[in-house]
């Protein structure tokens, strides 16, 4: 097996982006990441796409074939691949991206996740959510994807202490780091009362747990690691990857303050990479609501399962503490278009391990984790990323 590199990135801001496209998205997405990397067209061999659900949100199957076709690549009949997995399209397509150059059936992959999910109601959109979860079990009887991370939370609560200002602490922190991203949807800090004061979404969860509707994109290049320095001199270093799954109903699994999904997968990256919890500088976990990044952090090992709220609150995964987690403002600040989450935090781990991540640098980093997670945890992927050495 090859060692693969990561040698352009590209993205476009999160948001409510009205007046942009799904295909204006994807290709503005690529197109960066390409001129990031200094390639051309005639140097990509195939190109993967995470999209969640392009046939409800704007009614267009076929999405990989739609994006190459329009950035350009149709005459060269280039394969293209939709990847779906919830909220872990992105995370998904680039691991089989990364399973393609490593096991040399191509050379240079273009990694794209994409979603506009501005276009439909709030109403549909939740409907939309709601089928990430178990459909007959859950969604039929009016569970919604914030329900059942209430149930998560309360439960939490319940067995650990867990409290809604630690709660909230994850919102104040991940504004904090949006705020110095100029492609997140929210772009301003706030404080703790405005998170515990904001109306409530599902008991303990308001509005300020809660990840946004986003649209927009996200684009990664890879290719053999012994050919990274032909484009670049700041290749960054997939150093593994570990993928694991779960029962889609909450009442199926053995505990709701955890996520096996996150466990195992973890176990595996790690053991691949030759590394533990304390070797990582920073992580981007997927904080779809804030109690997922809590239970994130304890999940990966960077805490003792039930002390992440804690760990939260007194500034331990704030900026260049402890370990920085969701530098870019995560989903929370940064924005959550679905397809597009888990390559976009590729992204944002790649500047950060070339030392470009502007004001929310996190100094000395050498190892990173993203972390991206399908539903209420039914699928989650796990990449180790590292400086170039």
């Amino acid at each position: 097996m090859r060692e693969v590199a990561i040698i352009g990135v590209g993205e476009t801001k999160f948001g409510e982006l009205w007046e942009r496209s799904f295909r204006d998205l994807g290709i503005e997405a690529g197109f960066k990441a390409m001129e990031d990397a200094g390639i051309a067209g005639d140097d990509i061999d195939a190109m993967f796409v995470g999209n969640m659900s392009a046939d409800r949100l704007i009614d267009q199957e076929h999405i990989a074939p739609l994006i190459a076709d329009y950035s350009g690549f149709g005459e060269r009949n280039l394969p293209s691949v939709r990847v779906e997995a919830a909220n872990a399209s992105g995370g998904i397509a680039l691991s089989q991206a990364y399973m393609s150059v490593a096991s040399g059936v191509h050379d240079v992959v273009v990694v794209g996740g994409a979603e506009k999910m501005m276009d439909v109601g709030e109403e549909s959109a939740a409907e939309i959510l709601a089928s990430t979860a178990d459909q007959e079990w859950e969604a039929v009887f009016g569970a919604t994807l914030g329900s059942l991370y209430a149930m998560m939370a309360r439960r939490h609560m319940n067995d650990f202490g867990t409290t809604k200002e630690q709660l909230a602490s994850v919102a104040v922190k991940n504004h904090l780091n949006g705020s110095m991203n100029p492609d997140a949807q929210f772009q301003r800090a706030i404080k703790i009362e405005m998170a515990l004061n904001a109306p409530m979404v599902a008991d303990p969860l308001g509005v300020f747990d809660c990840a946004p509707l986003s649209d927009g994109a996200a684009a990664v290049i890879l290719c053999p690691w012994e050919d990274a320095k032909k484009y670049t001199d700041s290749p960054v270093k997939i150093l593994s990857c570990g993928q694991a799954g779960d029962y889609m109903a909450l009442h199926d699994r053995p505990s709701l303050t955890r996520m096996d999904a996150t466990i195992e997968a973890s176990k595996k990256a790690y053991k691949y990479a030759g590394i533990g919890p304390n070797d990582v500088q920073l992580a981007e976990v997927h904080d779809a609501f804030s109690i997922s990044e809590i239970m994130a952090i304890e999940d990966l090992g960077f805490f003792e399962k039930g002390k992440g709220g804690k760990a939260t609150e007194d500034g331990e995964t704030s900026l260049n503490s402890k370990i920085s987690i969701n530098t870019s403002g995560g989903l929370k600040a940064k924005g959550n278009p679905m397809g597009a989450t888990g390559v976009g935090q590729a992204v944002e781990m790649t500047l950060q391990l070339r030392g470009e991540a502007g004001d929310r640098q996190v100094k000395d980093a050498e190892k990173g984790l993203i972390h991206n997670v399908g539903g209420t945890g039914s699928t989650c992927i796990v990449h180790i990323l590292g400086r170039g050495f």
